[in-house]
């Protein structure tokens, strides 16, 4: 791996994890309630994975550079991938939770397309 890959994935997954933090942690509390076993660690380490996708397709495949088609990319990529998961998640119950299916998928689409500005813009600059 090089540089800008190293360098894009450890600032997206900060601004990914705060991001997080901001819209589940304090502003849709709601969303997912937190349990007293929740695990930061597993949830950083969740978010690592998920913006080294990012930061191999933007620097290897794609050549993403800037934050505008960062952000573009990472919107397009964050809510295909919310959309396929909360679909999954909605296997398990009986009944679709539209509201909640479409507050979660806003949400990933959001902080996607600004993880994936963050993600490009690093990749640009070290290049």
């Amino acid at each position: 791996m090089n540089k800008s890959i190293i360098y894009s994935t450890i600032t997206g997954t900060i601004v990914y994890f705060l991001l997080g933090w901001l819209f589940y942690g304090i502003l849709f509390t709601e969303l997912y309630p937190s349990e007293e076993n929740q695990s930061m660690l597993y949830i950083f380490l969740g978010c690592l994975f998920y913006v080294l996708v990012f930061s191999i397709i933007f620097g290897k495949w794609a050549s993403i550079t800037t934050f505008k088609r960062g952000a573009l990319a990472g919107a397009l990529l964050g809510f295909l991938y919310a959309v396929s998961m909360n679909f999954f998640m909605s296997s398990s119950s009986c009944q679709l939770d539209i509201e909640r299916f479409i507050t979660d998928v806003i949400i990933a689409t959001i902080s996607s397309a600004i993880m994936g500005g963050v993600v490009a813009v690093n990749i640009g600059k070290t290049k």
